[in-house]
């Protein structure tokens, strides 16, 4: 079993950034495809960006240019830089493992207003 934990969430005004992390545990990081989804209230949850072993990053179209996924194999760690955020950036933001049936974090909290 594979444990993920996000941070790096929080509360920014528009225009600004967050850059996110998620932390795993296991030796084994580094063959996975790793990838962030966010949730906001009332919607589905939604793919925002993957990540392969070997680096290939995809992005849904509405954070193309704006967002950043990213991975360190040595601190088992992945990363979302989020730039030029929006309101309906606001969501729950999960990160996910694609080892086996899949493994989840908890979620961090990104609130973008004025």
């Amino acid at each position: 079993q594979v444990q993920l934990v996000e941070s790096g969430g929080g509360w920014v005004q528009p225009g600004g950034s967050l850059r996110l992390s998620c932390a795993a545990s296991g030796s084994l990081f580094r063959i996975y495809t790793m990838a962030w989804y966010r949730q906001a209230p009332g919607r589905q949850r939604e793919l925002v960006a993957t990540i392969s072993s070997g680096g290939g990053a995809n992005y849904v179209d509405s954070v193309k240019g704006r967002f950043t996924i990213s991975r360190d194999d040595a601190k088992s760690t992945a990363y979302l830089q989020m730039n030029y955020l929006k309101p309906d950036d606001t969501a729950v933001y999960y990160c996910k493992i694609f080892y086996g049936s899949g493994f989840w974090g908890q979620g961090t909290q990104v609130t973008v207003s004025s």
